[in-house]
């Protein structure tokens, strides 16, 4: 089964849980996910079963949407309401002081990653030194900020959203926010609102997935062109046989005489050459 799943995963579960929720109602085996979310956030999560799963490289956005909700005048150590309270002081901003941040805050910099993260740092996983109370020097990487907009302000509280590149954390995001005002920032509820073109009012809740979903098509979601070939050149595509190219594409899906995804072929050379295989 070669399906794309738009799920709404809700608070309190892993990007794996799901997984393997999707993976025992559909009776499916091969199914992966293509961006993880934090068990105490909630939002698009983008499954691919079957052959798909190999178009993961292909369907992972650079830019993810999120909405946020902070909490002023405390620090945790993993960056979120889920951990333990490392700094507080009560201290909040004004919203004068949060619309100049928002304003004025750098739109590429460098971000250091959560100790409380699957980073990967001398073969393991930052997490696994953080629960050992081991220290190890965070990575920093660059990330780019697309908007940045403050939606609402209360008391000690507020809320925005933004849209990022790929490999942003919004919980040191939202740390970097406090330091730039010398305050103490915590996220208290994040929600993905949409990962590249998948948005979260077309995801489904795990409760009302079942055998019915269809989801979106390849041809809907891939940004390449499309052709549909006859049965002589299929032949030649499931035999993995270097075509020509004469509309000089980087990439294009082929489909079947009844439009189903054959496969994915890449420029080379002059010609093209298979780069995915998608049918039977």
């Amino acid at each position: 089964m070669n399906k794309i799943i738009i799920i709404h995963k809700e608070k309190g579960m892993t990007s794996r849980d799901v997984v393997n929720v999707v993976s025992k109602k559909l009776q499916i085996k091969k199914i992966g996910h293509t961006g993880t979310l934090d068990p105490m956030a909630e939002g698009v999560l983008v499954l691919l079963t079957g052959k798909y799963t190999k178009l993961n490289d292909l369907l992972v956005s650079t830019k993810k949407e999120y909405i946020a909700t902070v909490k002023m005048g405390v620090l945790t150590d993993t960056l979120d309401m889920d951990g333990k309270i490392v700094k507080e002081d009560h201290s909040v901003a004004t919203k004068e002081q949060l619309v100049q941040l928002f304003q004025n805050f750098p739109k590429t910099y460098l971000q250091e990653v959560p100790f409380y993260s699957a980073v990967k740092v001398k073969g393991k996983r930052l997490y696994e030194y953080a629960r050992r109370g081991d220290l190890v020097s965070l990575p920093k990487r660059q990330v780019i900020l697309y908007d940045l907009e403050l939606l609402d302000v209360s008391k000690d509280t507020f809320t925005f959203k933004t849209t990022v590149s790929k490999g942003t954390y919004i919980r040191s995001l939202i740390r970097d926010l406090g330091k730039e005002l010398n305050l103490f920032f915590t996220m208290t509820k994040l929600v993905r609102t949409r990962q590249g073109i998948f948005k979260l009012e077309d995801a489904i809740l795990l409760k009302d997935l079942d055998e019915t979903y269809k989801g979106p098509s390849l041809e809907d979601v891939l940004e390449m062109p499309i052709e549909i070939v006859d049965d002589e050149k299929s032949l030649w595509i499931r035999n993995g046989r270097k075509l020509q190219n004469p509309y000089g594409y980087q990439r294009v899906l082929f489909l079947t005489p009844e439009k189903v995804p054959l496969a994915i072929y890449q420029k080379d050379g002059s010609l093209l050459k298979m780069d995915k295989m998608l049918g039977e």
